[in-house]
């Protein structure tokens, strides 16, 4: 490891923001990104050395070596956490657009589930439904589930999601609107106590492969489309109509007033998903217009 690779690994370990795997694949990725500016003849020696020369000559490197744009956006969030963290933020522009990426295409049909009994009833250990649960009654994902405690989150007409549980290290709140998701949470918190779905004695590493074993024996997977069955509940709740993806319209088929309320409960339930962006919602909800349809300003 050289200088820059180890000025970043001190700065990767320094901050904790973010989940355990997104810390991981930022370590990984930051790491590889070092190495490929060392083949590149940039000899940095620290990480308060990047400038906008590097990223140039690492994206040129990339598209060269044949590299799709979606990884390659994916390597410059890790990029942006880097100038985020030594006050260079504005060394890369906001979007991606300036690169000459192909805008990212989200939506690839509607993946919703819902936490059928008939579904639940395939998980043996009684952790791993509840957070199956909770991932369809809030949207968490997949480590947040797992490492949710009650004890610390519930506050009583929301959820308050703290940094080092989230992906991307961002503090969270997540209405609680139903009386079946303040049963859920009862549930929980008499089976974790005041700690978490992971058992006591148990790494969340050990505990991950029990659940994936388990979600794969039921043939559920990762079970990500129960967040999008969520989304699209918030949706109905926050509009009053079905989000395009469940078949109700796109933003070309209303009123002003509706299509203002459409964008309103889109950006809310990216905050609640814990995403920063309205596009994103493309994914979970469908888009906003049809496909046919020239994307208007706003």
């Amino acid at each position: 490891m050289d200088a820059l690779g180890s000025s970043l690994k001190r700065m990767t370990d320094r901050v904790s923001e973010g989940s355990f795997a997104t810390r991981a694949n930022r370590t990984r990725g930051l790491q590889a990104i070092a190495r490929e500016l060392r083949k590149l003849g940039y000899e940095l020696p620290a990480a308060t050395s990047l400038k906008p020369k590097h990223v140039t000559a690492l994206i040129r490197r990339w598209k060269e070596r044949g590299i799709q744009d979606p990884t390659i956006r994916n390597r410059l969030g890790w990029v942006r956490w880097w100038a985020e963290h030594i006050n260079k933020r504005s060394l890369l522009p906001r979007s991606n657009d300036n690169f000459g990426l192909a805008k990212r295409s989200r939506y690839s049909g509607n993946r919703a589930r819902r936490a059928d009994p008939e579904l639940l009833d395939k998980i043996r250990d009684p952790r791993i439904r509840l957070a199956l649960t909770l991932k369809a009654a809030f949207g968490l994902r997949r480590e947040e589930a797992l490492k949710f405690r009650p004890s610390a989150s519930d506050k009583g007409d929301y959820l308050a999601l703290v940094p080092s549980t989230t992906k991307g290290g961002r503090y969270r709140e997540i209405p609680i609107i139903h009386p079946k998701q303040r049963k859920l949470l009862e549930e929980v918190r008499r089976l974790a106590g005041s700690g978490s779905l992971i058992p006591d004695g148990v790494s969340y590493r050990a505990y991950l492969q029990r659940y994936k074993s388990e979600t794969r024996r039921a043939g559920i997977g990762r079970a990500h489309g129960l967040r999008h069955g969520y989304a699209q509940w918030r949706y109905l709740v926050l509009t009053g109509w079905r989000c395009p993806a469940a078949g109700g319209p796109t933003v070309e088929f209303m009123i002003a007033r509706d299509a203002a309320r459409d964008r309103a409960a889109r950006l809310q339930i990216a905050r609640e998903l814990g995403h920063g962006r309205l596009d994103v919602t493309d994914t979970y909800l469908g888009r906003r217009y049809a496909a046919h349809v020239r994307l208007a300003a706003g």
